[in-house]
């Protein structure tokens, strides 16, 4: 096991409840969800040359409505500094997280080196500035620190998964160490974030999102688009400003996010 890349216990057959069965009538919708979801990602490849020529705002709604489109709404509550550097940080549940987390603040995302080899969003996240890793190499560790330093310094904001893995959504890993040190170094703030998917308001935790073990990237998707009623909640926490911890240790706990009260949601996306 890595520094970079621990394994989580969650699995497909253990942890994953499939939705309720899908109905005939749902195929259909399902195959228009899949193809929108597509659509949406060509779209923001073609897009992509034009770089920061882009608004934020459009990449933020474009990101939302890539969630949509899969037949998710979506309530964030709290908000991220919109410009200079920033370390965004969240836990890891489904590929959904990404635009999710990239709806908060458009940042570089923080990603393994197979992410490049998915496809259509392979390629989105290549040309989108993605910063990869071989996270099974632990001597390309100080590098690599130094490489989002520097990103971070820039002014830039990066966004990372710092569990290392995908967890089913009712357990949670721990923060690795090693991209917390990164804000230390570039004296950055840390924003913390919280994801979760819940099965209609008020409901329980789903796991249908979930994209974990030996999941296919195929089957989850399939999972999301014919699913009724999933929720995505997205709580942006106040920011762990330079110096407000002494270590990228306490830096990472003071990160981690922990369950708490229902937030109150400041925005909401609905999704028939």
């Amino acid at each position: 096991m890595s520094a970079w890349l621990p394994t989580a216990p969650c699995t497909p057959g253990a942890c994953v409840q499939a939705p309720a069965p899908v109905r005939a009538r749902d195929v259909p919708r399902a195959v228009l969800r899949l193809g929108a979801v597509v659509l949406l990602l060509i779209a923001g490849i073609a897009l992509t040359p034009f770089g920061a020529r882009i608004p934020a705002s459009l990449v933020r709604r474009w990101c939302r409505w890539i969630v949509r489109a899969a037949g998710v709404r979506v309530r964030i509550s709290g908000a991220a500094a919109p410009t200079g550097g920033l370390l965004l940080v969240a836990n890891h549940i489904s590929w959904l997280d990404i635009p999710l987390l990239a709806a908060v603040r458009p940042a570089r995302m923080l990603a393994k080196t197979e992410v490049r080899h998915w496809p259509v969003a392979g390629a989105l996240a290549a040309r989108g500035g993605t910063l990869f890793i071989d996270r099974d190499r632990l001597r390309a560790l100080p590098d690599t620190v130094a490489r989002i330093a520097a990103v971070l310094r820039e002014g830039t904001a990066v966004a990372a998964f710092p569990e290392g893995s995908t967890w089913c959504g009712r357990a949670q890993g721990t923060f690795r160490r090693a991209v917390f040190q990164a804000a230390l170094d570039a004296g950055v703030p840390v924003q913390p974030v919280r994801l979760g998917y819940r099965l209609g308001d008020g409901g329980a935790t789903a796991t249908a999102p979930a994209y974990v073990g030996d999941d296919t990237l195929l089957a989850s998707l399939w999972r999301v688009t014919t699913a009724r009623g999933l929720i995505a909640e997205v709580e942006v926490r106040e920011a762990l400003v330079p110096g407000s911890s002494p270590d990228r240790r306490t830096l990472a706990r003071a990160a981690q996010p922990q369950e708490t009260a229902a937030p109150a949601w400041t925005h909401t996306v609905l999704v028939a």
